[in-house]
């Protein structure tokens, strides 16, 4: 027959097995600075969650060392699907600032993790990003608190710190928006390993759904209230998730934070989510740990 293969050129695809799909999105890691020391570990950690995926080809922007010049701290938002911050330490330069707005308020992605939220209090445009920020003095002069009222969050001016948490401890998620890609299939509840359970978080609270909370027992020094934990803001025309988990390595390798991150991250990255809940996602009774 003409035109057909060698029969050495048919066996050597088949030993090769199927191509290997590229990537379907570029995301851009951004560390450097932070008052969490395992930083450098946890970096590695995400940009190895995102690549597990086959969707993602990640690359790493570390910023200088605080106390160092950040003039040349330039990184090409633009030439990224997503953006995920690992970050928590001094100012960007201006022009870095402004270049990261366009980006996202443009249509682009972003992800913020854990004490990222922390950062950048006086940032206006950040702080409609992730919605909701802690420390940094935060005050009710940065915004209202998200409280859960009448079964649902809401914001609240009542004047009082932006930021705090309990001891370390497992708790259980609540899932609150059952519908939304991120969350669709996951269990109602779950539990999450041990961690610290960010509370009175203030800021903007502008375009902002809650996607899943946790109850801050006072037993554990905490609220005795419903806290935002997982939440999906839209900023411009851009998407942002963000979580509040994620203070140790343990707390990273639990199987809840693993999933909702990868899943936040395409979700940001094209508005849909394609990955499946693993077999191992925890429900309410325990934590699931990877090694």
């Amino acid at each position: 027959m003409r035109n057909a293969l060698p029969a050495a050129a048919i066996l050597a695809l088949l030993a090769a097995g199927p191509a290997a799909s590229k990537p379907k999105y570029k995301a851009l890691i951004v560390d450097g600075q932070s008052n969490h020391r395992i930083w450098p570990e946890s970096t590695q950690l995400l940009k190895g969650y995102l690549e597990e995926t086959k969707l993602f080809a990640v690359d790493i922007a570390t910023t200088p060392p605080a106390g160092e010049s950040m003039t040349g701290f330039q990184p090409p938002f633009f030439d990224y699907d997503v953006v995920v911050s690992n970050y928590n330490g001094k100012s960007w330069p201006v022009r870095t600032m402004w270049a990261f707005e366009k980006y996202v308020g443009g249509g682009g992605a972003f992800v913020s993790v854990h004490a990222a939220n922390n950062a950048f209090p006086e940032w206006v445009a950040y702080n409609e990003m992730i919605a909701v920020g802690g420390w940094g003095n935060r005050t009710e002069q940065h915004g209202p608190r998200l409280r859960f009222r009448g079964g649902k969050f809401v914001p609240d001016n009542t004047p009082g710190v932006g930021g705090g948490h309990g001891v370390r401890h497992e708790f259980p998620l609540v899932i609150r928006d059952p519908n939304h890609p991120v969350t669709r299939g996951l269990p109602p509840v779950w539990m999450h390993a041990e961690d610290e359970l960010y509370d009175r978080l203030r800021g903007p609270a502008k375009n902002v759904t809650v996607l899943a909370g946790a109850y801050s027992a006072p037993e554990t020094r905490g609220t005795g209230e419903h806290e935002p934990i997982l939440m999906a803001i839209r900023y411009g025309r851009g998407r942002v998730f963000h979580t509040t988990l994620g203070h140790s390595l343990t707390a990273m390798r639990c199987v809840g934070f693993i999933t909702t991150f990868q899943r936040g991250a395409e979700w940001a990255a094209s508005g849909t989510v394609t990955l499946k809940v693993p077999d191992d996602f925890p429900g309410a009774e325990k934590a699931v740990v990877r090694p």
